[in-house]
């Protein structure tokens, strides 16, 4: 069997798409996407493909071998969630090839239903309790909500209490049996951020996400000691050795994305690297269907595997959600919060290549917004 062609799909709202074609009439697809840089990602896919095309696709780890360390420069963000997409979309195939789901692969299940959380944005906190409470009908378990806005360096006394009075309101809803995470954003710095950890930890939240910025893990070792609140980081990380830092330091909760951590293969190392420093894992996943399809693959069979993000009614889906690429929506049919594990080969879904190809033609030019603040200086978003 022989790969003869890739192809990419720029989709709305904000993600792309990969497809591999191979000799014998096997498809498998990928979401190889920078949220905010989707077309520089596919240039990327377009150039690695070269790498891919007349070979065997069944030999995973020697692709990822060669997409990762055959140029002379490597990793970043783009090379990685490009590496990421064609990861996907070649596990896809060889599950279909051997008539069995990517976790088998991996080494069978170790749980059969995984739990999920819903987003609730936490932007506008007037709407919170309205928010939480619609998650809660809908079963959700655990919902995550961002932990403030545009941020001063330093927050105030008023920015602190209001950081704290959004997330208490949350909890005063979901009472002490269901879970909160709150996303930092990387938009406090250390003081600021170890100022609201401190006030927050009353409320127990399940995790708090990216404290700090990626590019300061270097100090969150004292901020994980001055803490009793699990600290969480990843998504803007892209390998085992950008993770091994930020292990030591003691975050609770590793979050590698599958669009952007080099695909299944890495993240299933990082997985097995968080637990040997008794990390959990939390794929980040505000995506498309591929990307959580992936995530839920790699999830079936990671022994320290906590939850799972998923982006159905998240507020970055307006002109498309996550069911709208989809044959069947079944697989990403939550109980109760949770996914239940599928038999289905690969990656365990359907995509209706139609209507991939029909968004494709208009396609999407996503941005995240630019914050400033009040003195016209940049804010981090």
């Amino acid at each position: 069997m022989k790969i003869v062609r890739v192809e990419t799909f720029l989709v709305p709202p904000r993600w792309l798409f990969c497809r591999i074609e191979t000799d014998e009439g096997l498809v498998g697809w990928g979401e190889p996407v920078v949220e905010g840089r989707a077309e520089v990602v596919r240039a990327a896919v377009e150039v690695l493909a070269e790498q891919l095309i007349g070979q065997d696709p069944l030999r995973i780890q020697d692709h990822w071998q060669v997409l990762t360390k055959g140029g002379f420069y490597r990793g970043g963000p783009v090379l990685s969630s490009a590496v990421a997409g064609l990861d996907h979309a070649l596990w896809d195939i060889a599950g279909k090839a051997y008539g069995a789901p990517v976790h088998a692969l991996l080494g069978g299940a170790v749980r059969d239903t995984v739990r999920v959380y819903a987003w609730i944005g936490g932007d506008e906190p007037a709407r919170l309790t309205e928010q939480v409470t619609a998650q809660i009908e809908a079963g959700f378990t655990a919902v995550k909500m961002n932990g403030a806005g545009r941020t001063d360096p330093i927050p105030s006394a008023a920015a602190t209490a209001a950081a704290v009075e959004r997330v208490a309101a949350v909890r005063e809803v979901l009472g002490p049996d269901r879970d909160v995470a709150v996303d930092f954003h990387g938009r406090f710095t250390p003081a600021g951020a170890r100022r609201v950890l401190h006030e927050l930890a009353p409320l127990h939240p399940l995790f708090v996400e990216e404290p700090l910025l990626p590019e300061l893990g270097h100090l969150l070792a004292p901020l994980a000691a001055a803490t009793s609140v699990p600290l969480a980081t990843g998504e803007r990380l892209y390998g085992r050795a950008e993770f091994l830092p930020v292990l030591s330091a003691g975050i609770a909760v590793a979050q590698p994305d599958l669009s952007h951590a080099g695909g299944i293969t890495e993240v299933v190392r990082i997985a097995a690297l968080a637990e040997t420093f008794g990390a959990q894992l939390a794929p980040h996943c505000p995506l498309g269907p591929i990307s959580l399809a992936a995530s839920l693959q790699v999830a079936f069979c990671t022994p320290n595997f906590l939850i799972q993000e998923q982006s159905l009614g998240i507020h970055y889906n307006k002109e498309a959600d996550l069911l709208s690429y989809l044959v069947d929506t079944e697989p990403f049919r939550f109980v109760d919060g949770h996914a239940h594990r599928t038999t289905l080969p690969g990656l365990g879904i359907d995509v209706d290549e139609a209507a991939v190809r029909a968004a494709d033609r208009s396609g999407h030019a996503w941005r995240n917004p630019v914050w400033r603040h009040a003195d016209g200086s940049f804010a981090e978003w």
